[in-house]
């Protein structure tokens, strides 16, 4: 196994001077910096949606990003495909554009030369009877690579579609040896997942099944795992005698972003509840694992989602956003929840009685992506006439977007001859310690994916279970509320947590915008 590296192995230069890839460093310093990162063999990767929105916003900028850090293999070819007409120019040309709109290093120079040769598009369907030209090509790849270089299959396309290319591939024979990553959702309730694993699992053993989730590639996530694990001062405290209630909290202020084709059909609750705001739960609420590798840590999730108590219909709140279905592409009928609200309980040892909150949804007021643990007031007698600040007090906020950190509220003596209480804070902010962070969620993720690295990948059955834990609220889905855009959704949502309040609602937090 290849153990989880915390410190600099993932950092171009030295945190400790801040090097960043925006940076112009020489090619040389580049090269020496990067020595001890394990470089992936030759392959070939398939991007299936290739001139798609993740393609585009993503995909793209994330392997770019890799070839400028010498982390792509020595040599490589980028297959891209998708039904429609697209030729090599107009992907070469779509490529182009989405880095340098979208990435972090502008494509030019000899990094851009050497990426842009080796892509390649091939248009047309691609199904068990009808393969060609793509398996084609990709087989011609391949031999350019020696006759042995990897597969990379990456599924960059709608939940709908995993079937039609997972027969694909299996019948084409590209199945053997190669590697399958799959977008999130994986499957939509649980019979979906069921179907779709059993026909993955008839072509693709576990090993090669790569279901990303890029929340786990931040670097602010897996830091929960290292604040917990590394330190000794907090893992004591972190359990129900001590914590009143958890908050995982992903409000976004944009709309659909022309995907109402993809939202339509999956909604608020499959495509960021049952995904991202459970695998990071299942990072808060784990027991040690023995090791920081792909088998411990899977079955610590899976224990996780195994004490969670399925969820009641009155446990969710769902809300829309006023005006979605007059948005193009959206059913005028639609009853697609654009934000989801839940209450969960783990009925384990470690956290019986703790609520933990999850919020996100489109158009709301402010865009953060938080984790908010909320102590236990401790004995009052000695300052009862500073109830009004109560509130302010005792929480660990862990900020997981851009501007990622780390910060503790508490309550501290103001300066004067009185003794009155105001909110304080201490803080950690990755950029202020360590310099610019310079691959992000996917740049990781994909790195992994092409060394066989799956620590951060989910497995089947932790996936599964979090299908069944929302069966339930998919079966007898609550009533949807409307909520005006740039608001904080509908207020049911403050309802379910009451009597207390979501953290970053409030202005008194200053929670800076995590973007």
């Amino acid at each position: 196994m290849i153990s989880r590296p915390w410190n600099t192995a993932r950092v171009i230069g030295t945190r400790r001077s801040a090097v960043s890839v925006k940076r112009a460093l020489s090619v040389e310093n580049r090269r020496l910096s990067l020595q001890h990162v394990r470089r992936p063999d030759p392959q070939v990767i398939v991007i299936f949606g290739g001139n798609g929105d993740l393609a585009k916003r993503k995909l793209l900028p994330a392997l770019f990003h890799l070839e400028v850090a010498y982390l792509l293999p020595d040599d490589y070819r980028i297959i891209g495909n998708s039904r429609g007409d697209f030729t090599n120019e107009e992907f070469d040309r779509f490529a182009r554009e989405a880095i340098a709109k979208l990435g972090r290093c502008q494509p030019e120079g000899e990094h851009w030369d050497r990426f842009a040769e080796r892509l390649t598009y091939v248009s047309g369907s691609f199904t068990a009877d009808d393969q060609e030209p793509l398996a084609s090509a990709i087989r011609a790849a391949q031999k350019e690579l020696g006759g042995d270089a990897q597969l990379l299959a990456y599924l960059a396309v709608p939940p709908k579609a995993f079937s039609v290319l997972t027969r694909a591939l299996g019948e084409a024979e590209l199945n053997i040896g190669s590697r399958i990553v799959f977008e999130k959702p994986f499957g939509t309730d649980v019979e979906s997942f069921g179907k779709l694993g059993a026909l993955v699992h008839r072509y693709f053993d576990e090993e090669q099944v790569f279901r990303i989730d890029h929340f786990l590639g931040k670097e602010a996530v897996q830091n929960i795992l290292a604040l917990r694990f590394a330190n000794g001062m907090f893992e004591p405290v972190w359990n129900r005698q001590f914590i009143d209630h958890v908050e995982i909290d992903v409000p976004e202020t944009l709309g659909l972003e022309k995907r109402a084709g993809f939202y339509e059909g999956v909604g608020a609750l499959r495509d960021m509840l049952v995904t991202h705001l459970f695998q990071v739960m299942s990072f808060v609420a784990m027991e040690p694992p023995y090791a920081l590798e792909p088998k411990p840590l899977a079955d610590e999730t899976a224990k996780v989602f195994e004490s969670i108590r399925p969820l009641k219909p009155e446990d969710v709140v769902r809300g829309q956003f006023e005006g979605y279905r007059q948005e193009e592409g959206v059913d005028p009928n639609s009853d697609t929840e654009t934000f989801v609200a839940a209450r969960m309980f783990i009925d384990n040892w470690r956290w019986s009685g703790v609520p933990f909150f999850m919020r996100t949804g489109k158009r709301l007021k402010e865009k953060h992506q938080t984790v908010t643990l909320a102590f236990k007031e401790p004995p009052r007698q000695m300052f009862r006439e500073h109830e009004s600040v109560w509130f302010e007090r005792d929480h660990l906020t862990f900020q997981l977007g851009e501007e990622a950190g780390v910060s503790l509220a508490f309550l501290a003596k103001k300066p004067g001859p009185e003794i009155e209480l105001g909110p304080a804070r201490m803080s950690f902010e990755y950029d202020a310690a360590y310099g610019s962070e310079v691959m992000g969620a996917y740049e990781y993720l994909l790195h992994d994916a092409l060394l066989g690295e799956r620590t951060l990948f989910t497995r089947g059955d932790g996936v599964e279970r979090t299908w069944e834990l929302v069966q339930e609220v998919l079966e007898k889905p609550p009533s949807i509320h409307v909520y005006p855009p740039g608001s904080w959704g509908p207020k049911e949502a403050e309802d379910l947590i009451a009597p207390r309040r979501w953290h970053v609602a409030r202005e008194e937090n200053h929670l800076r915008n995590s973007g």
